[in-house]
């Protein structure tokens, strides 16, 4: 729609890259992703991404990962079948990193969020590295006095609707729970699945247990946020700062939720009803597009 309806589209925009993962990768982080895909299917959505032009990041950001798990067959498949030099990894481990870097070198890396750098020394450090994107902590989106000392800004990217409690004190150790219940649905599927999943026979913390409210909050909760960036200040404040690059949140959200941010962030005010009725449209109804407009 971008391509074939400019006018509209915020000026300016590029949709650089979709980010996330395939189900039963053991290597995804950040967002517990369930079930299982098939691999011929894998190379159906690198092909058709491919054609348009967007690179995928894979979100391997499992911070949880062992010698043993840099094996995993389905991660190494997907890697090999998306490896064309256009796409990229998101990572957490330095261990998978080292692994990913030396085996699949054509691969552009970014550094996640997900490692919660909070001082500004260390982050301009990460960003000296050889890292094609640095993802800025978000706890200091909308502050200034700390984003004018970020050096590199051209190479740091900032999350501009996080769902995450501004300051949560858990934030890594929900980052931890959430890599070792990817790794316990993995080894699940494995086995021959006749008996009901239990995460603890695998290592893993029920993630009922202790559950954070903030993963299920909506786009109208999330704007609340301290961190939340607008659409305006995006140009009005932070293009000006000298950042270009801003990731919208929500790969494990539903389509409707996820609509309304792509909305929200990439469509002029005065066409987002317009659009919304498309975009709706078309998930009821996938030929419908080709009669909207």
């Amino acid at each position: 729609m971008l391509k074939q309806f400019p006018d509209y589209f915020i000026d300016g925009l590029e949709i650089a890259s979709v980010y996330g993962t395939f189900p039963q990768s053991l290597w995804n982080g950040g967002r517990i992703v369930n079930g299982v895909f098939d691999k011929n299917t894998v190379k159906i959505v690198v092909r058709e991404f491919d054609k348009l032009g967007i690179p995928l990041r894979f979100t391997f950001t499992n911070p949880e990962i062992t010698e043993e798990d840099l094996k995993d067959d389905f991660c190494n498949y997907v890697l090999k079948t998306a490896n064309n030099g256009k796409n990229g990894v998101i990572v957490v481990s330095p261990l998978l990193e080292e692994y990913i870097r030396t085996k699949y070198p054509d691969y552009r890396i970014t550094s996640s969020t997900c490692k919660r750098i909070t001082d500004i020394s260390k982050l301009n450090e990460e960003s000296e590295k050889n890292y094609d994107i640095v993802v800025l902590d978000y706890d200091f989106n909308n502050r200034f006095d700390f984003l004018e000392k970020v050096e590199n800004k051209e190479k740091c990217e900032i999350l501009v609707n996080a769902c995450c409690q501004p300051g949560c004190p858990k934030r890594v150790q929900h980052y931890q729970d959430i890599g070792k219940m990817q790794k316990a649905i993995c080894s699940y599927l494995k086995t021959s699945q006749k008996v009901p999943f239990d995460p603890e026979k695998y290592g893993a913390k029920d993630e009922n247990s202790d559950y954070c409210p903030y993963m299920k909050y909506d786009f109208a909760d999330v704007k609340k946020h301290s961190t939340h960036i607008t659409p305006e200040d995006i140009f009005e404040k932070y293009v000006p700062m000298g950042f270009s690059q801003f990731k919208i949140e929500g790969r494990t959200l539903n389509a409707f939720s996820m609509t309304e941010y792509y909305l929200y962030y990439l469509v002029k005010p005065e066409f987002r009803d317009k659009v919304r009725m498309v975009f709706y449209g078309l998930l009821m109804d996938k030929e419908v597009i080709s009669s909207a407009f």
